[in-house]
């Protein structure tokens, strides 16, 4: 009220579609943020695996017979691709949500923490797999 009198003037209301997409931290923070839902995803997979296994063989081979379909494959393919992007992700902000390194007297290099996370997580990766291959032979 101005004077005794109302305004007649419409306040300013900021547009909010696609705020993320105007700026490039925006938008890898918004696929970082994404790529959450695929580790939350295979996560229910692999939680249905557990549940099938506990209600015994015949459950637990059915799990597996969808987990070899085509559709199956498909989608798993599509969650390597959104954790590999969401892993590089998360080592390249590492540097920055973690206390200071200091290594005989200097800070350790942020490029540095993201290449030791990247080959731990390679290291890791094959592993893994070799105790699978080996463990899966008969």
């Amino acid at each position: 009220m101005m004077n005794g009198k109302a305004s007649t003037r419409r306040p300013y209301v900021r547009p909010m579609n696609g705020w993320w997409k105007r700026d490039p931290f925006f938008v890898s923070y918004m696929v970082r943020e994404t790529t959450a839902i695929a580790v939350f995803v295979y996560a229910v997979v692999l939680a249905v695996g557990l549940v099938r296994l506990a209600q015994g063989e015949a459950a637990w081979n059915g799990w597996l017979a969808a987990m070899r379909s085509p559709l199956s494959l498909l989608l798993h393919a599509v969650l390597l691709v959104a954790m590999v992007v969401h892993t590089k992700s998360w080592f390249e902000i590492m540097p920055k949500t973690m206390p200071m390194m200091i290594v005989g007297g200097r800070r350790v290099a942020a490029s540095t923490i993201t290449r030791a996370g990247f080959a731990a997580a390679v290291v890791a990766s094959v592993v893994l797999l070799a105790i699978a291959v080996i463990g899966g032979r008969p």
